[in-house]
C-alpha cells in the first residue's frame, strides 16, 4: 500500500503544482505519446541490451516486491527458529533419524510444518546441507561459518540484480530525456519560419522529452530501485540467521542458547520476544 502511495503522492503533487501555479496540460499530454515512446522505448531496449533472459524475468517479478514488501514476516522468523530447534534437538538424540528429515524435506514431517518455509528451496537446502555435512564430521566452525558466509554472499548478490538492473535504467532515463528533447529542437529548427504561437509549442514539447527523463528517472524507477534494495537486504537477514544458529550448534551450545542466538540476531522488527518464542516451542514440543 504504501508503494502505491507513493506513486500516487509523486504524481499529484508533480501535475498538482504544475497546474496551481498556472501550467496546462496540454502540451504535455499532445506531446507524451510520442516522448514517451522514444524515451520508454529506448531505456526499454537499453535495459533488455544490457540483461540476458533470466535476469529480465528476474527483475520483472521482483517489480512487485515494491508493493508486496519483504517476503520474510515476523511470523516467519519465529517459524524458523522452531523449526531450527526441532532438527537441531532430534540431531543430537538420534542423528541416524535426523538423516530421514534432510535427505527428503518434502516428505518430512517436521518440516511440513512450516509450509511456507518448505517453499523456499535456498533455505531448506542451506539447512540440509549444513546438517548433512555436520553428519559426515565437517564440523569445523570457522570453516562452515565461512562456507554459509560465502553462500550467502552469492545468494545476496543474486538477489540485488534486479535493483542494479532497475539502477541503471533510472540512471539512463534524464540522457534519454534529453535525446528526445534535442529531436523536438531539430524538429522545431525545421520550422523556423512559423509564427512565435507554432514554435512555442513546439520548443514546449521538446521540453516534455527533458522533463519525462528526469520524472521517470527520480520519480519511479529510481525509488523502485532502492525499495528493492531494501527489500533483498532485509530477506538477507532470514538466511544470516539460519547460518548463526547453526554455528552455534556446531559449537556445541545448549540446544536453548542456539536458538536465543538466533532470536537476538533477528532483525529488531521482525524479532519476536523470548516469551512468544517460548510458547511457540512448547506448541511444538506438545505436538
Amino acid at each position: 500500500m504504501l508503494g502505491i502511495a507513493g506513486i500516487i503522492c509523486v504524481f499529484v503533487m508533480v501535475f498538482g503544482g504544475y497546474l496551481l501555479a498556472g501550467g496546462k496540460m496540454g502540451i504535455i499530454l499532445k506531446s507524451l505519446p510520442y516522448e514517451m515512446t522514444m524515451i520508454g522505448g529506448a531505456a526499454v531496449g537499453a535495459f533488455l541490451l544490457s540483461n540476458g533472459a533470466a535476469e529480465v524475468k528476474h527483475t520483472l517479478k521482483d517489480v512487485g516486491k515494491v508493493f508486496k514488501g519483504p517476503k520474510w514476516k515476523p511470523d516467519d522468523y519465529r517459524d524458523l527458529l522452531c523449526l531450527l530447534f526441532e532438527l537441531i534437538r532430534l540431531g543430537r538424540q538420534n542423528p541416524v533419524a535426523l538423516e530421514e528429515h534432510i535427505e527428503d524435506p518434502d516428505s518430512s514431517d517436521i518440516f511440513s510444518n512450516y509450509p511456507k518455509l518448505l517453499t523456499d528451496r535456498e533455505a531448506i537446502a542451506m539447512i540440509s546441507d549444513t546438517l548433512r555435512a555436520m553428519s559426515m564430521n565437517y564440523d569445523d566452525p570457522h570453516q562452515v561459518e565461512e562456507v554459509l558466509s560465502k553462500r550467502i554472499e552469492e545468494n545476496q548478490h543474486h538477489a540485488g540484480h534486479s535493483s542494479h538492473a532497475l539502477q541503471s535504467v533510472a540512471d539512463a532515463l534524464p540522457a534519454l530525456g534529453i535525446v528526445a528533447a534535442v529531436l523536438g529542437v531539430i524538429k522545431t529548427m525545421g520550422s523556423i519560419d512559423q509564427p512565435p504561437e507554432v514554435l512555442g509549442k513546439l520548443i514546449g514539447g521538446a521540453l516534455v522529452g527533458t522533463f519525462l527523463g528526469v520524472f521517470l528517472a527520480y520519480g519511479i524507477v529510481g525509488p523502485f530501485a532502492v525499495r528493492l534494495k531494501s527489500i533483498s537486504e532485509q530477506d538477507g537477514h532470514f538466511y544470516a540467521l539460519i547460518q548463526e544458529v547453526l554455528v552455534a550448534n556446531l559449537h556445541n551450545h545448549a540446544t536453548n542458547i542456539c536458538i536465543e542466538v538466533g532470536r537476538q540476531n533477528t532483525p529488531t522488527h521482525m524479532r519476536p520476544t523470548y516469551a512468544e518464542l517460548e510458547e511457540a516451542l512448547k506448541a511444538r514440543k506438545a505436538a
